[in-house]
């Protein structure tokens, strides 16, 4: 990969952004990228838990380069929906992902942070959606997620105004778990993934799952999919063995971590 590198560390693999000189925008090709990496991190059975964050001190990510990404559309030359994955659109990327946002965090960039499940931010950190300014809107996701995470309100602000927000304000809105000084920010993520890669695998991916399916579904028909989630996540392999060693008072050794950290043969 040449604009996104993934790198492992035991159970985690770390997702970065890999162009720093140019903010860490993204190219045609580093969308292409980062739909594989999330795939790569679905399908390999020795990684945990994902962290996603972007070389240098000065951006997470900028959104799509100006050069290339935005003409590709505005001219029809390029369907917006190849970057699907890349915004993991119906995705079924069902374990953690973490944004370790450490910088500039501006239009594709912010869409792709908002795909993510636990996002912490350097306290030099800004938010911003520009779209709207330059006459385009944020259709990678955040038309949709935005105000379903945050309040209407807040959400209509960021989109309609598009002012820049500081990690202080985002945390505030609700976009974020935590704020840390910039220093200290890829320890605070992968402290998180670390302690994932501590619980059951199955029970992880099926909260995710549910709450990413069950969102809007009529009530009714929700509790009915939660439970056959729930018995699902009750009868697995992990769930015995949670039980047994709560039971024995030791730590579990959930049948969902066998492999985790061992690279595929």
């Amino acid at each position: 990969m040449s604009g996104i590198a993934l790198d492992r560390d035991g159970p985690v693999a770390l997702i970065r952004f890999d162009r720093p000189e140019k903010l860490n925008a993204l190219t045609l090709a580093m969308y292409e990228e980062l739909g594989a990496a999330f795939d790569e991190v679905r399908d390999d059975a020795s990684i945990a838990v994902a962290v996603l964050t972007g070389a240098g001190h000065r951006a997470f990510c900028v959104g799509a380069d100006l050069t290339e990404s935005i003409p590709a559309l505005a001219e029809g030359r390029f369907d917006i929906s190849r970057w699907d994955g890349a915004h993991q659109k119906h995705t079924a990327l069902f374990k953690p992902v973490i944004a370790a946002v450490n910088g500039l965090c501006l239009g594709g960039g912010f869409e792709i942070m908002l795909s993510t499940d636990l996002r912490i931010a350097a306290d030099t950190a800004e938010f911003q959606l520009p779209e709207s300014g330059v006459g385009v809107v944020p259709a990678g996701g955040t038309l949709t997620r935005l105000a379903r995470q945050i309040p209407y309100v807040w959400a209509m602000e960021l989109m309609l105004l598009g002012d820049r927000i500081s990690a202080a304000t985002a945390l505030r809105y609700g976009l974020l778990n935590a704020v840390v000084p910039a220093d200290r920010l890829l320890e605070a993520a992968m402290d998180r993934a670390h302690r994932l890669t501590a619980r059951s695998g199955t029970a992880l991916e099926t909260i995710k799952e549910s709450v990413l399916r069950l969102g809007d579904l009529p009530q009714d028909q929700a509790f009915h999919s939660e439970a056959l989630y729930g018995q699902r996540a009750f009868t697995a392999p992990d769930a015995r063995e949670g039980l047994a060693a709560f039971a024995e008072r030791r730590p579990p050794r959930f049948p969902s971590r066998r492999n985790a950290g061992r690279p595929p043969a």
